[in-house]
């Protein structure tokens, strides 16, 4: 099955859909699988605002032993004991139809030109260095423990029920370093790119959500992961673990959370530690992660996609919920995405940085550890 016959759209307009689900519980566990305590990570080279730790914190729980890649699993038939709230009923779905918007009126418009761009490759670096580089909307090339991963990758204009991209691809294709890995947050339209990940060669490793494998098997890739939250594996000693999102999945009209939906942190040998969100609302789930990942050094957070806030908030942080997170989370730095690439929803293109400077300035955090990047930006961690 190819993307075209696939029949629903990102996940904005996913929402609009009349899916609506059953009794839901809020999964409050934190451990699926028997863990396993492993080496903790070296500690931070400098204190940060962010990152520090509460004299009442406790301990942070044991990871969970890396299972074995490619391993076949067989998978629950819905994940909706994960949901965090319930989908959209048909009262909110008329609601929407009757005041909703997914699209600025325009002067909200009015400022695509001023988005921030600079297309350029992504730097070359060794393999004790982690760098970042901002493609546009999810898509980030991380560079960590000598690898490229690629996070949602995403390099098509258009995708399914969503207007064309407003803003060029931060790192044209074929300028990228080779891709050592690929890791998915979900199966919305915006982050699960047929089109761009038929680019790759099958035997990618890719690491995705619970019961997405089928999804890439069909694929034909022959490297392919699937974890449940709070598992890990490893590819050449850079441990990917997947971890809880308050969100959801569907990608046609029949399969609502039928695969599982989280964020990534990726742990290089000596210990530097990045943490990709995915798509998320903001709740509990920053906490416990930052409580099981001590020392994240760099946290990717979506800004954008939340307006209006009543349909919304569930599933996309605002500005300064992001900024909360990143408190949360206890990272030394945070990176906003998920902004300025597609128009998803109604706030003006530009809002979601300037609310996130002014958020991070509130906060009393220093400026130099927002990485507010362009499309096409990159840092090095020093």
């Amino acid at each position: 099955m190819t993307q075209q016959s696939e029949t629903t759209a990102g996940p904005v307009a996913a929402r609009e859909a009349a899916a609506t689900a059953g009794p839901v519980t809020a999964r409050d566990d934190d451990a699926p699988a028997p863990l396993t305590p492993l080496s903790s990570p070296s500690p931070p080279s400098s204190p940060s605002p962010l990152s520090s730790p509460s004299p009442l914190a406790p301990p942070a729980p044991p990871l969970a032993e890396p299972r074995p890649p490619g391993e076949r699993r067989k998978w629950p038939r819905s994940f909706h004991d994960r949901l965090t709230s319930p989908l959209p009923g048909l009262k909110a779905l008329a609601r929407f139809a009757r005041e909703g918007s997914v699209r600025p009126g325009k002067e909200g418009l009015a400022d695509i030109p001023r988005l921030p761009v600079a297309p350029a490759p992504a730097p070359r670096v060794d393999a004790r260095t982690v760098a970042v580089t901002w493609a546009g909307h999810a898509s980030w090339v991380v560079s960590i423990g000598g690898l490229t991963v690629l996070t949602d990758p995403v390099w098509s204009r258009r995708i399914l029920g969503t207007p064309a991209r407003i803003t060029p691809v931060g790192v044209p294709w074929e300028e990228l370093p080779r891709v050592d890995a690929v890791v998915i947050s979900h199966n919305h339209y915006d982050h699960l790119d047929a089109p761009t990940l038929r680019r790759l060669p099958r035997d990618t490793p890719v690491f995705v959500p619970a019961g997405l494998g089928r999804w890439f098997l069909r694929r034909r890739f022959t490297r392919v992961t699937e974890l449940d939250w709070w598992e890990a594996a490893e590819l050449s000693g850079v441990r990917f673990d997947f971890v809880p999102a308050h969100h959801w999945s569907k990608r046609s009209l029949v399969d609502t959370c039928r695969t599982l939906w989280g964020g990534w942190m990726l742990t290089a040998p000596d210990g530097q530690r990045v943490y990709f969100a995915g798509d998320t609302g903001y709740g509990h789930w920053f906490s416990r992660i930052g409580q099981r990942y001590p020392g994240i050094d760099l946290a990717l957070l979506p800004i954008g996609a939340y307006d209006p806030r009543w349909w919304l908030s569930e599933v996309h942080c605002d500005p300064e919920e992001a900024v909360r997170a990143a408190l949360d989370l206890g990272a030394r730095r945070m990176a906003p995405m998920h902004w300025g690439t597609f128009v998803l929803s109604a706030e003006p293109v530009l809002e979601p940085l300037t609310r996130v400077r002014a958020a991070w300035e509130k906060a009393g955090l220093e400026r130099d550890d927002l990485w507010d990047l362009p499309i096409g930006g990159s840092r090095v961690l020093e």
